[in-house]
């Protein structure tokens, strides 16, 4: 296998957070595309909470263009793939950073689209303990992400799209069969 890059796609709640950390007991390096965020509310002195990561988002992009946050990721990417055959990047966002990476990786570039019911990520994400969100957040994140971002386009042409509306372990075992794909 050649060094390949798995890049998460999906809206929040479908389970990416799940696979990074499934990946990372298996020591496969991840890259977070909101930390480029939430490392700039830091920067800014700002409280870290989904107006002010919102807020940043939307201004980096404004700023730097829409593949801002694949641009500042490769990188980091990069110097994981000295030392990894296999890195995970968590979180695309656009379909300009989904085409960024397919110009710059082409097929070493895995795009994996994690999807859920609405309801069952609403569910999931009003429950979990870190970064909890009300449903009238994350309906307008949603919102944002597709109508803002254009986040649909890399959900919909993914190289393979895992289905989270079962287990942990089922959602783990349909990573695992794409990665032994590769």
């Amino acid at each position: 296998m050649s060094k390949k890059i798995l890049i998460l796609v999906g809206m929040p709640g479908a389970g990416k957070s799940t696979l990074v950390d499934y990946l990372a007991t298996k020591n496969i390096p991840s890259v977070y595309f909101g930390g480029i965020t939430v490392n700039e509310v830091k920067r800014r002195g700002l409280e870290v909470n989904e107006v002010n990561e919102k807020m940043v988002r939307e201004e980096l992009r404004a700023n730097e263009g829409p593949g801002v946050m694949a641009k500042r990721i490769i990188p980091q990417i990069e110097d994981l793939l000295k030392t990894n055959d296999l890195v995970v990047a968590d979180g695309l966002y656009s379909w300009t950073e989904y085409k960024i990476f397919k110009e710059k990786f082409g097929d070493d570039a895995v795009i994996i689209a994690v999807v859920a019911p609405r309801r069952v990520r609403h569910e999931r994400l009003a429950s979990r303990p870190i970064r909890t969100l009300t449903e009238e957040q994350v309906t307008a994140r949603e919102y944002a992400e597709i109508e803002n971002i254009e986040k649909g386009g890399p959900i919909a042409n993914a190289d393979y799209t895992l289905t989270n509306n079962s287990t942990q372990q089922d959602l783990i075992n349909q990573l695992d069969s794409v990665i032994s794909q590769l």
